[in-house]
């Protein structure tokens, strides 16, 4: 069944059994048959309603009149969504292209299939939500597992294909594709268990995660999130070739005879523009120079609210002398099942996924001793382009030297990394097999992501991968 954006659902109880219901919105079409029928029209099908007195029938029809009159409200999506932002973001994940490349992410979908399947008590005859459901694929998944009902939440055209797909698997009776956003869709029932894929590059890019914390008000007071909880990690790296590369992008800039123009006079604007944007990329490991600091966000008890403003105070511990360049960010998020508990890791030490890892640079690198420390805070504040604004300050405590920077997490640089890194990337796995536990596929003994000990240099020799 395929249901479009809707206010309210509607109950025709007869001798106390529900012999009719449906989900009506502004547009839902009706007439008046008679003194005591209604006949009501719902996508392709129409329903001819015949009351036992004129009196119920005009309660009916007023209420249907009532619903269709309401105002529209702004929903929190809408009041905190930009329309042109939310209609390329939406037009976006309605291309199959772009759900082939998540559903391409091995490590994603992989995490996912294990974290439901090897928790398959939490789905069995429950009723689960499906937030920004794209494909539909998680929604399988728990059906796989004996869910009893999916609601299968997608607000993009990508909708359409979800209940395709839902149709020539025959689950109709099983899956419900509920077309429109998940702060202005109604359920009939409360759910068991919410399941999304709501992260974005560095965790909070595109909102989602506030509409994933709002399907909350369909979760049961006992019911189960999964994803359950996120911890984003951050270290300061040291990148001279990064930084370098930074300002020679900017060096076009600099030209004093552009076609007998002088464009120089624009060289410090476009430095501070490319360096506003947050790198996505892969690295080495050992350009880390400290051990990481955490921030965790527990969707069961976060409010959206707590979205708005994220502030991750730091206090480095120095492990290696030379200059520091800039923070790196990747996250983990965390599927807390009955049965187990299955980790899904963007770190460095871990097999690449679609969300990269993040570096944000610093205008002015600092340079800090061993043993010495580099305190500060990174502030994210949400904006209305499904982003955030980050603002950095460092400090090296023993000498006073800051630096810091302002960068639009909207507009990222997708860096495509050295070749020498690369296959020092893929050489690690190989020789040191470290990366394995994520593609035990099916076992029964999961991995926390490792102890990020093994993320820094000291005397430049990586330190020892510890397991947690």
């Amino acid at each position: 069944m395929f249901i479009d954006s809707c206010h309210t659902w509607f109950n025709v109880i007869a001798d106390g059994v529900c012999v009719f219901k449906c989900l009506v919105n502004r547009e839902t079409e009706y007439c008046r048959v008679g003194k005591q029928s209604v006949l009501i029209t719902l996508g392709y099908n129409s329903a001819l309603l015949q009351f036992k007195s004129q009196v119920e029938c005009n309660t009916f029809s007023n209420a249907l009149k009532r619903c269709r009159s309401q105002t529209k409200e702004n929903s929190a999506f809408s009041e905190r969504t930009d329309e042109a932002s939310a209609a390329q973001y939406f037009q976006f994940y309605g291309c199959l292209s772009q759900q082939q490349n998540m559903m391409q992410d091995f490590v994603r979908i992989a995490t996912y299939h294990r974290a439901i399947l090897q928790n398959h008590v939490d789905f069995t005859d429950k009723v689960v939500l499906d937030v920004g459901c794209g494909s539909g694929i998680l929604s399988f998944f728990a059906v796989q597992v004996g869910a009893r009902k999916v609601y299968a939440v997608e607000a993009s055209s990508m909708a359409k294909y979800a209940e395709l797909l839902v149709r020539s698997n025959n689950l109709s009776d099983k899956i419900t594709v509920l077309f429109g956003k998940i702060e202005e869709i109604s359920l009939p029932e409360s759910v068991d268990v919410v399941i999304s894929e709501p992260m974005g590059y560095m965790l909070f890019n595109e909102r989602m995660l506030e509409s994933y914390l709002h399907s909350k008000k369909w979760l049961k007071s006992n019911g189960m999130m999964f994803p359950t909880y996120s911890d984003i990690h951050l270290a300061p790296f040291s990148d001279e070739q990064l930084y370098m590369e930074h300002y020679s992008r900017a060096s076009f800039w600099y030209q004093e005879f552009f076609y007998g123009v002088s464009l120089s006079n624009l060289h410090s604007a476009a430095v501070d523009e490319y360096f506003r944007q947050p790198v996505v990329d892969t690295f080495d490991v050992r350009i880390l120079v400290a051990r990481t600091v955490k921030y965790t966000v527990n969707f069961l008890e976060a409010a959206e609210e707590d979205l708005h403003r994220v502030e991750i105070p730091f206090v480095f511990h120095i492990m290696q002398s030379g200059l520091i360049h800039g923070l790196a960010f990747w996250f983990d998020v965390a599927f807390v099942g009955s049965l187990v508990t299955v980790w899904l890791s963007t770190a460095p030490t871990e097999p690449l996924t679609h969300w990269y890892q993040v570096r944000c640079l610093l205008q002015t690198p600092l340079f800090a001793k061993e043993g010495e420390t580099l305190s500060g805070k990174v502030l994210l504040v949400a904006n209305k382009r499904q982003s955030y604004d980050i603002q950095i300050v460092a400090m090296v405590d023993q000498t006073g030297f800051k630096s810091g920077n302002v960068l639009d997490l909207k507009n990222p640089f997708f860096r495509t990394p050295p070749v020498e890194e690369q296959v020092s990337d893929l050489l690690r796995f190989i020789s040191t097999g470290v990366r394995a536990p994520l593609f035990s596929i099916g076992s029964s003994y999961l991995y926390k992501p490792i102890l990020y000990l093994g993320c820094v240099i000291k005397s430049k020799k990586a330190l020892s991968s510890v397991m947690i």
